[in-house]
């Protein structure tokens, strides 16, 4: 990954961390790691545990960041999923979230995906 892909993953991410805030969810990691890859951030919701995943464009030439998380990219976030939830030995509710960042046209916009993949 270059050094500006990087680093507009992490604006991105900062947005989203930001924004979960306000929304009530509580961070419990950012960019946690294990065999499976990388989960952008872990939160809670309430009495669920979410993962989330972060998807940011700086333009929309290659589509929105939505369309970006394809059946692969699912697969992927299904299984890192599961290694959070075992790694945590959690017992209750949890959901995979997307959350999109448009940052075309000079601003930034945030859409929250709420269980946007099946877990």
């Amino acid at each position: 990954m270059t050094p500006s892909r990087r680093s507009i993953g992490a604006r991105g991410e900062e947005l989203v961390a930001a924004y979960l805030r306000t929304q009530g969810y509580t961070i419990l990691a950012r960019n946690w790691r294990c065999a499976q890859g990388e989960v952008d951030i872990v939160a809670q919701d309430g009495a669920t545990l979410v993962i989330v995943e972060v998807r940011t464009r700086r333009s929309l030439a290659f589509g929105s960041p939505e369309e970006s998380v394809n059946e692969s990219k699912q697969a992927r976030l299904r299984a890192l999923a599961e290694a959070v939830v075992q790694s945590r030995d959690w017992q209750g509710p949890w959901r995979i979230d997307v959350v999109a960042v448009d940052l075309t046209g000079g601003r930034s916009r945030v859409r929250l995906l709420t269980d946007a993949v099946e877990g």
